[in-house]
């Protein structure tokens, strides 16, 4: 396929675009360290809620001129609201329980696993022998992180390295990662159907952050205890989870979901890196291996996510772009 000159450089920006995104999605696990006496709850409530709001709020002319079509696919848009809402939950109790650096690599690890399966029996996509070698890559990497585990910083709060947290921190990441797929398909799908992505995502992230506010509530009065706890709320809010989410949709419009979906990989790296020398965690060589492993099982992955036909409507009348993977 030939690019003209305008078109490679707005591929570029895209391509900037969803870096950015990746970068910032990456300091969340770091970030929330900043707020200790603020539980991982409160953490995940406070970030997608009110970043799902702000979604919400961007995107509001559009969901009302689509109000219409999303009402007919309310089980649909409720569904990914729940995923939404279940999402950050997960996530931040997964990096609290084993550690900043393996909790991303395994909730964004097992993501491309999760999505391909509920393609296979939602949308009867078969699974190719690259998918399944990626998913036994992965799989194997994860285990290598369960085993290992990490060793948390000298002044991190919450539990030690023992082996019931550590596991218990995989399993939570591989929910993540499920609802992260999860919520992703039920986005793409209603973009699919005839709903404009903004639309879509402002339904799906602003009902999603309905359902955080009685978590919020219930868990977030550390949040409004110092400064820095609101500042880090704040900051969780708008940056990561709605600067990112509009920059990451920028970029996934002008390149390829495959190309998008590999450079957001950038998130993990960024999030082992900040783990170690800004928290202070210590991987063992063992986690290091496993971590790498999970990252090579995404480039395996990847590839999949970008089928032939895809092509086709790219090189004929544009199609509405993927849903972003949140974080």
């Amino acid at each position: 396929m030939n690019y003209t000159p305008h078109h490679q450089q707005a591929r570029r920006w895209g391509a900037l675009s969803v870096v950015a995104a990746s970068i910032l999605w990456g300091t969340t696990g770091t970030a929330a360290t900043f707020a200790p006496a603020v539980s991982p709850l409160a953490i995940g409530a406070v970030a997608m809620g009110l970043g799902g709001l702000l979604q919400a709020v961007y995107a509001a002319r559009h969901i009302g001129a689509q109000w219409g079509r999303l009402h007919a696919r309310w089980r649909l848009v409720l569904l990914g609201a729940t995923a939404v809402a279940v999402y950050p939950l997960a996530f931040y109790s997964s990096m609290h329980l084993s550690g900043v650096a393996v909790g991303t690599v395994v909730s964004i690890g097992s993501a491309p696993v999760a999505a391909a399966l509920i393609e296979r029996f939602a949308d009867g996509k078969l699974l190719s022998r690259q998918w399944i070698l990626g998913a036994m890559v992965g799989i194997g990497g994860a285990a290598l992180l369960s085993l290992a585990g990490h060793s948390p910083a000298p002044n991190e709060p919450g539990p030690g390295p023992d082996s019931w947290t550590s596991t218990a921190g995989i399993l939570l990441g591989l929910l993540a990662g499920t609802t992260y797929a999860l919520y992703s398909w039920a986005a793409h799908r209603l973009t699919g159907q005839g709903v404009t992505s903004r639309a879509a995502m402002g339904a799906v992230f602003g009902l999603g952050g309905i359902l955080l506010m009685p978590v919020l509530a219930a868990t977030g009065g550390p949040l409004l205890e110092s400064w820095q706890a609101a500042g880090v709320g704040t900051y969780m809010a708008v940056v990561p989870m709605f600067a990112g989410y509009l920059l990451f949709g920028w970029g996934l419009a002008r390149v390829g979901a495959s190309t998008a979906t590999g450079i957001s990989l950038l998130e993990t790296v960024v999030a082992a890196v900040l783990a170690v020398f800004v928290v202070g965690e210590r991987l063992p060589a063992l986690a290091w291996l496993g971590a790498a492993v999970v990252l090579a099982s995404l480039f395996i992955l990847t590839p999949r996510r970008q089928p032939g036909a895809a092509e086709g409507r790219r090189a004929g009348a544009t199609a509405a772009p993927s849903a972003p993977p949140p974080r």
